[in-house]
């Protein structure tokens, strides 16, 4: 583990340094071609650097923080779009607190905002003891249901992130003293697949494929059909780069051959979210499905194609059995560091 935590470091310290590179190229060199020739290599580095890292935590979340949310703000960076670019006079700080990490500022606060700030911090309260719960009854699986565990899986993996997001944005908070977006808002409560995709699960990576994939082939695609159906093939498309990330952070979590189970699964929401826009705007609104029914066949149909292609990708690569290696690690850590703060404390009363 600790070799582990020396290349982390290290890692980490080489992306901080390649965004202050990309920040003073930005700074010298218009938008454009040029610009994008000069952080190409950085992408590319990026890419790399996850390659270093072999745990579930701190692998995986440098994975998806800088081969995927990194790389994909600098390519809009290149092309003068996107949160980097937002600001004309961007400081270096916020920019290097921006490009690396999964957060998006809020533009506009408001005493609405500041209220549910105060209701998530008990929101996340709840959430962290019910992760501690759902770790705890893993312990007793050979009693479950298999597919109780899968559910107990599923359960450890949207807190996991959640609660991991929401502490990875902390830190921004202080420093620049802005109020952040949240990335998940209840994706339980989803009344469709575009609203479970769009709005509700992993908001920065819906956020970050907008501009990058969405927006383009939104384009493309309004100039050889009419803009009532342009979106159609632009959803599709969405969805086809989002299964090649997740294949490669799942190739960065396991370092096995990609079997595409995970590419099935996107491009089968793709398909289905596209077909649902697309009955949307054939059926008026008296004649679209009650939220009391489609949300609880949303969850489902997004619950029962994660149990078919996503979650055995996750056990193939032993994701389970690795992450609870790191949780008792951590927690065999912290028991070692109270007992020697007791053990000085002791000592300095005795």
């Amino acid at each position: 583990m600790e070799g582990e935590i020396r290349n982390f470091v290290i890692v980490w310290v080489s992306v901080y340094a390649s965004l202050i590179y990309c920040y003073f190229i930005g700074e010298i060199l218009q938008k454009g071609f040029t610009r994008f020739m000069a952080i190409l290599p950085i992408v590319f580095l990026f890419l790399f650097l996850p390659l270093n890292l072999h745990s579930m935590h701190l692998g995986g979340a440098t994975a998806f923080f800088i081969a995927w949310l990194a790389n994909f703000k600098l390519l809009l960076y290149a092309a003068g779009k996107g949160p980097l670019s937002a600001e004309p006079s961007i400081s270096l700080l916020r920019f290097l607190v921006v490009a690396c990490l999964p957060i998006k500022i809020q533009q506009n606060r408001s005493r609405e905002t500041s209220i549910k700030k105060q209701k998530s911090s008990v929101n996340y309260a709840v959430k962290a003891l019910l992760l501690a719960m759902a770790v705890r009854s893993v312990d007793y699986g050979e009693q479950m249901h298999p597919k109780v565990i899968l559910c107990v899986y599923s359960l450890i993996i949207y807190l996991s992130l959640e609660l991991m997001l929401a502490v990875t944005g902390f830190l921004p908070r202080l420093l620049l003293g802005v109020e952040l977006e949240a990335q998940f808002d209840e994706p339980y409560l989803s009344s469709s697949l575009q609203d479970f995709w769009g709005r509700r699960w992993n908001i920065m990576a819906s956020n970050i494929l907008r501009p990058t994939v969405y927006e383009p082939a939104l384009w493309a695609s309004s100039r050889v059909m009419s803009r009532k159906w342009a979106p159609i093939p632009a959803i599709f498309g969405t969805f086809v780069v989002s299964a090649l990330m997740h294949e490669l952070m799942f190739y960065y979590l396991g370092r096995v051959r990609p079997t595409w189970e995970i590419t099935a699964f996107f491009l089968l929401h793709g398909g289905s979210l596209a077909a649902e826009v697309l009955l949307k705007k054939m059926l008026t609104g008296s004649r679209r499905l009650p939220r009391l029914i489609s949300g609880p066949l949303t969850v489902a149909f997004v619950m029962a194609t994660g149990f078919w292609l996503f979650f055995p990708q996750l056990l193939r690569c032993k994701a389970d059995v690795r992450a609870f290696e790191e949780y008792a690690a951590v927690g065999g850590f912290l028991k070692k560091v109270v007992g020697m703060a007791s053990k000085a404390l002791n000592e300095t009363r005795g």
